[in-house]
């Protein structure tokens, strides 16, 4: 699990130190142990299928490129997240402005988030329940917009991950209460920005 100690054995261990080797098929056998994982990551931080993609190759191709630096000394799990965070986190300062076009979009309803997405039975035959849940997900939306890159990143992965904050502080490369002080300002944000939101 993230956040632990990892004792860098068994075949999970034996896929590394051969990728190290340069196997080529090893490598790609950790793909497709961590793809999901990781694709859902960075969907949950970036909210856009596509830019989604984009994080998730440079993420894959920079694990590759820096495998022989992995030592063992945390999970590979938790190497590869701090990886496609900080991915992530770059991709959000560097597309700024590409993001706010596109969580405009998302709220003009032309890209539905995933409240819009989200399956409920009862809900699909209550249209007024139907209505609020979307006035819910672009009212949450128009508040995750008022986080910093950080802050959204602690935020997402403490409630979309159900990452702890000593992992999500490992991932980061910050302490735990670094990490819990992020999430305790988005929050507030949050609901500050939905409080007014909902006056």
């Amino acid at each position: 699990m993230a956040g632990q100690p990892w004792d860098g054995t068994g075949a999970e261990a034996a896929l590394i130190r051969a990728a190290q080797e340069s196997d080529h098929d090893a490598f790609e056998q950790l793909v497709r142990l961590y793809d999901r994982s990781v694709l859902r990551v960075a969907l949950n931080i970036l909210r856009s299928q596509d830019d989604a993609r984009d994080a998730y190759q440079e993420a894959f191709l920079k694990a590759y490129k820096s495998l022989h630096s992995f030592r063992f000394q945390c999970s590979f799990h938790t190497w590869l997240y701090r990886i496609v965070t900080n991915v992530c986190l770059d991709f959000l300062r560097r597309k700024g402005v590409r993001k706010e076009q596109s969580g405009h979009a998302a709220l003009d309803g032309e890209s539905p988030g995933a409240l819009d997405l989200a399956s409920d039975e009862r809900a699909a035959s209550n249209p007024a329940r139907v209505l609020a849940t979307q006035e819910l997900g672009r009212q949450i939306a128009l508040a995750m917009q008022q986080l910093s890159p950080k802050e959204k990143v602690v935020f997402e992965m403490k409630h979309y991950e159900g990452l702890r904050l000593r992992a999500i502080g490992d991932m980061l490369g910050i302490s735990e209460e670094a990490a819990k002080n992020c999430l305790f300002r988005a929050t507030r944000k949050l609901r500050t920005t939905l409080g007014g939101a909902a006056q």
